[in-house]
């Protein structure tokens, strides 16, 4: 599968306005700062959010704890390629773009990046995608699984997790998995548009 071509091709503007920051509480801004830090931008997702900044805080705030938090008990590469594969599974542009562009940020960028190239990404994204460790395909064959269908995740799916994951491990996968199915709806429902420089990896979603 070779790089599709972009879903979209100009940023759209939101149907409801972002509204200003410099109203959030400075807690929140501090909190927004270190996002655009790691990101090397502010997504338009994350502006949006700001109209309920209570609901920023925790969103924010669960975003870090499950993606990258230092007790984490996975490791974040694989839960990075995890969110890129269930956004596109959940067919959200959005968050498939967001992932794919920060899996091939550079692994010597200012912002998050691991230094995928497009090749990279579309062995992940393929349909048949099957890593070579057995642990890891469990993962994805559960991130595939609890995506599509949560209530009839296979047994045999389960026991392979707990053949190769401590429990914390597997809570923290399933959790991974919940939180994407989250962003998706969010974001998908709210048509928030594509920032312009990840228009070009809009087309991964529909890959």
């Amino acid at each position: 599968m070779t790089k599709p071509p972009p879903k979209l091709d100009i940023e759209a503007e939101p149907f409801i306005p972002y509204p200003e920051l410099d109203a959030l509480p400075e807690n929140l801004k501090e909190a927004l700062a270190a996002y655009e830090a790691r990101m090397g931008f502010l997504p338009n997702a994350i502006r949006l959010y700001a109209h309920r900044p209570e609901i920023l805080e925790v969103i924010t705030r669960l975003n870090n704890t499950v993606m990258r938090h230092e007790t984490g008990q996975l490791d974040r590469g694989l839960k990075r390629r995890i969110g890129a594969f269930c956004s596109r599974l959940n067919g959200c542009t959005y968050c498939t773009a967001h992932n794919c562009g920060t899996l091939k940020t550079s692994v010597e960028a200012d912002a998050e990046g691991w230094g995928y190239s497009d090749d990279d990404v579309a062995e992940l994204l393929d349909d048949g995608y099957a890593p070579d460790s057995e642990g890891e395909r469990a993962c994805f064959d559960y991130a595939r699984a609890a995506s599509t269908d949560a209530s009839n995740v296979p047994r045999e799916i389960l026991e392979r997790l707990a053949a190769h994951f401590t429990p914390p491990q597997i809570v923290e996968l399933a959790c991974v998995v919940g939180f994407w199915k989250l962003f998706n709806t969010i974001h998908d429902s709210l048509h928030i548009p594509l920032e312009s420089h990840l228009l070009s990896e809009s087309g991964w979603a529909s890959s």
